[in-house]
């Protein structure tokens, strides 16, 4: 057995673990990042700030839904993860987060940086570890692969004590932890849901991020070909399915569009796969399509009947679960389904042709949101990863048509945390982690003001991006809501903006304004062009704060 280090010890196992990247900032030379020089397969990204790391590896791990690989120095530089990891944990994002620990010698002394990680850490991970002796380093970067990936995915955190990463020892060879794990749903149960299909007029199904992170892309668009049933998700699940496909009909809750405010409420049979069925994704629990029955599939016991109550719960991995009732009804046929099918594809078509038309005729000033995010679509096209920031003009994202996520898996979203500048810094990780990607990220001017300087990260690592401001100086959607209660604006408003235009330039990035619709087009083309050249671009966009999507107006009327 090899004599080494703790830290080397650590680096031996993320090597193992086909670790690419460690998000981060270094703390003392003598920790992870010495270890990481002699480990060339591995790149330590510098980013400007320990939460923006974080970020990046959450971004990371949801674009390939592969584990990722975030540090953090002792003391501020591990509470400066926090958000991340509670937006990670918001998301399932499997994530691996590593930080030094207070020599053991020392602690409770008041050391240096003496700080609990332990104690901040454990609510917003699925396991949070302190590191005793060096011998236990391979099993617990084994355990925090195994837990981060299986069942419901997460972030882990690892604390290693000075004293224990500086030791060395004799280490075994690393053995990598076994990843997906599939659990199949109860035959009694699946039968049940099987029976509820056979008999529904009006199925929908919503998918999850859960669906996604299973890879259950073909059998819910095989089942839902079958049967000729809607498809709907929430912001985690986009991407499980093409939205030009004549089946999908957009999400749920909050972001649903005109069609899924009119459709929605007719199931006769809703089926939700790997979904918490939260506030906005229910809005405020009150949608739940009437006398329709509910069939629930989720991987996790802990989500289930947590909001509704299912006829049928069905506990197991999504894929494996669509699979068993795909194959008990992929002999059968009817021509009702064909029917639906066509029915609800000609409804689609129709709803489309309207939007895309409304798009193109919106040419007011300020700039309408929603124009802007439909012309992303026109020039990025296919091989594109949205990114989303959360707010009320980066909302109009969420709601295809207006924007139609076109690839498998070509969406990032954050959860129901939606840490404003998730998206911002996490774009980075994202290009990274798919270089042959187009990678746009949308936001508001608040979020871009809070993570901006991690744009020259993506500079420093030639990663070019696209981010796309939709510029209201303002906190959108607080100034919203307080123009409904009287118009009572209190520190919503930016009277002090930088120039995002000179930002831009100062960050080595192609800058441009755009205050006026005609130029909405040829602006995004400018920027689809210097990054097919290696550059990120920062466009500013002037635009209506007023102007908000009818899900959105739907949803403030719960």
């Amino acid at each position: 057995m090899p004599t080494m280090t703790g830290w080397q010890a650590v680096v031996k196992a993320l090597k193992a673990e086909n670790i690419h990247f460690v998000y981060g900032l270094p703390g003392s030379p003598k920790d992870l990042y010495d270890a990481l020089y002699d480990e060339p397969s591995i790149k330590a990204i510098q980013a400007r700030h320990e939460a923006a790391g974080g970020f990046m590896a959450m971004a990371h791990a949801l674009s390939t839904g592969k584990p990722s690989v975030c540090f953090a120095s002792p003391g501020p530089g591990c509470a400066n993860l926090t958000p991340a990891l509670l937006e990670s944990l918001a998301t399932c994002a499997p994530v691996v987060a590593l930080c030094p620990g207070t020599d053991g010698r020392l602690e409770g002394k008041g050391a240096f940086q003496e700080t609990d990680h332990i104690g901040i850490m454990t609510p917003v991970t699925k396991w949070a570890v302190r590191v005793p002796y060096i011998e236990k380093i391979p099993w617990a970067l084994h355990r925090a692969f195994s837990l981060a990936t299986n069942g419901q995915p997460g972030p882990i955190f690892i604390e290693i004590p000075v004293e224990v990463g500086r030791s060395q020892a004799d280490i075994p060879d690393y053995i990598p932890a076994i990843r997906s794990l599939r659990t199949a749903g109860d035959p009694i149960q699946i039968n049940q849901a099987v029976n509820l299909l056979k008999h529904s007029e009006n199925p929908f199904i919503v998918a999850g991020g859960g669906a996604r992170s299973s890879g259950a892309h073909d059998e819910l668009k095989a089942l839902a070909e079958q049967l000729g049933m809607p498809i709907m998700t929430t912001p985690s699940g986009r991407g499980i399915i093409e939205e030009d496909h004549p089946l999908y009909f957009g999400q749920v809750g909050l972001y649903r569009n005109q069609l899924g405010l009119q459709i929605f409420p007719k199931a006769d049979l809703l089926i939700t796969v790997g979904s918490r069925n939260e506030e906005f994704q229910t809005g405020i629990w009150k949608l739940f399509p009437k006398n329709a029955k509910f069939i629930q599939i989720d991987i996790e016991s802990f989500e289930m009947s947590r909001n509704w109550i299912p006829d049928v719960p069905i506990l197991g991995d999504a894929k494996t679960v669509l699979a068993s009732i795909l194959e008990s009804i992929k002999s059968l046929d009817s021509p009702e389904w064909e029917r639906r099918k066509e029915n609800n594809s000609k409804m689609k078509q129709d709803y489309e042709a309207q939007v895309f038309e409304e798009c193109q005729k919106s040419n007011q000033v300020p700039i309408k949101s929603k124009r802007v995010v439909y012309e992303i679509n026109q020039v990025f096209g296919r091989n594109t990863i949205m990114v989303h920031e959360n707010g009320s003009q980066d909302l109009w994202t969420y709601y295809s048509p207006y924007y139609r996520v076109l690839d498998r898996n070509g969406n990032v979203a954050p959860g129901e945390q939606t840490c404003m500048g998730s998206g911002v810094s996490g774009a980075v990780g994202v290009k990274l982690a798919n270089p042959d990607k187009k990678v746009v990220c949308v936001t508001g001017d608040g979020a871009f003001q809070m993570y901006n300087q991690d744009v020259p990260t993506a500079v420093q690592y030639n990663a070019p991006i696209t981010w796309v401001i939709l510029n209201s100086f303002s906190l959108g959607w607080t100034k919203l809501g307080q123009k409904d209660l009287g118009e009572r604006y209190i520190a919503t408003d930016f009277t002090v903006q930088p120039d995002f235009v000179q930002m831009a330039h100062s960050y080595r990035c192609y800058g441009e304004r755009v205050e006026k619709p005609e130029d909405i087009h040829n602006a995004l083309k400018r920027a689809l062009k210097a990054n097919e050249s290696g550059q990120s671009a920062i466009l500013d966009f002037i635009v209506d704060y007023e102007d908000v999507a009818e899900g959105f107006k739907a949803y403030k009327k719960l």
